[in-house]
């Protein structure tokens, strides 16, 4: 295995999933079963069964790297999540291609805490991912505000999801998923309680576009990653913004495994973006973010 040296790097994936645990749940995770189907039907990809191994490879082989999570959604949605120290170890085998970041509900409560600060001393993970919709809680609950103290004092991230999702879509009443927990202008109040904590704004935030464009402007804390969505669908307002008003704020993300690496770089390519700022999409400001040199 030929390891990649960041010199070599052309671009840095701030948004990539781990869906499958190598070591096995013990029983059945119909729900997640349900859900990756479900992803793999309407992203029309067999990436869905990639297990941390093949994710490396698959980066490595295209000179990337990716930030890699779980979601943490058991309480909520009724699935399993893989282990927070299963990607973090994975990170470990690839640190050339894998940044670590971890997903733990705020409903978990003080073992989840325990969890997080025993991630941050035996792996150094650089984040955290929240997804609200799915965890089922709103993001400016004081609940959840001892996980941000805790991210602000080790000076990481927080990887937010916000606008529409397409898990239970398929489900009556979408599955329990409230879209409103995943409205940008709740991250306003996290930058302003927690002005030292980095946070990310994940996707395109239909129907919230303006709102999570006006959230990176105002708070210097705040950053925006572009996945989920590709670019030939992006609001005219946000390459606007990208190329110039948050420049300096805004991250290539993908949403591996489901819309590729491949296929946002290949249609990222016939947008607008500016040539002086695509390179700051595609890895300066995550290298900067990350504190990678």
């Amino acid at each position: 295995m030929e390891r990649l040296a960041l010199e070599d790097v052309h671009a840095i994936d701030v948004h990539a999933h781990a869906l499958n645990s190598s070591r096995g749940c013990g029983h059945e995770d119909k729900v997640g079963d349900a859900t990756r189907a479900d992803q793999a039907e309407r992203w029309k990809t067999d990436l869905v069964n990639i297990d941390l191994d093949g994710t490396a490879e698959y980066y490595r082989s295209r000179k990337m790297m990716a930030v890699v999570f779980g979601v943490d959604s058991e309480r909520h949605m009724g699935d399993v999540r893989v282990p927070n120290d299963e990607v973090a170890e994975a990170a470990q085998r690839h640190d050339d291609v894998l940044i670590p970041f971890a997903s733990i509900d705020p409903y978990r409560g003080k073992p989840g805490l325990d969890e997080a600060r025993g991630l941050i001393r035996d792996y150094g993970i650089k984040g955290f991912k929240f997804h609200p919709s799915v965890q089922g809680f709103e993001p400016n609950d004081p609940m959840a505000y001892k996980f941000y103290e805790l991210i602000e004092e080790h000076e990481l991230v927080g990887l937010f999801h916000s606008g529409q999702t397409g898990i239970g879509r398929t489900s009556p009443g979408g599955g329990g998923v409230r879209l409103r927990y995943s409205n940008p202008m709740y991250y306003d109040d996290i930058a302003v309680d927690f002005p030292g904590m980095k946070i990310i704004i994940a996707h395109p935030s239909f129907p919230w576009q303006d709102e999570a464009l006006a959230v990176a402007r105002h708070k210097q804390n705040v950053y925006i990653d572009l996945s989920g969505w590709s670019p030939k669908y992006f609001d005219d307002k946000l390459v606007q913004h990208s190329n110039s008003l948050i420049k300096d704020k805004v991250l290539f993300g993908s949403d591996f495994p489901l819309l590729t690496p491949d296929r946002w770089l290949e249609d990222f390519a016939k947008r607008e973006f500016k040539d002086e700022v695509r390179p700051l999409i595609l890895r300066e400001n995550a290298i900067r973010l990350f504190g990678l040199k």
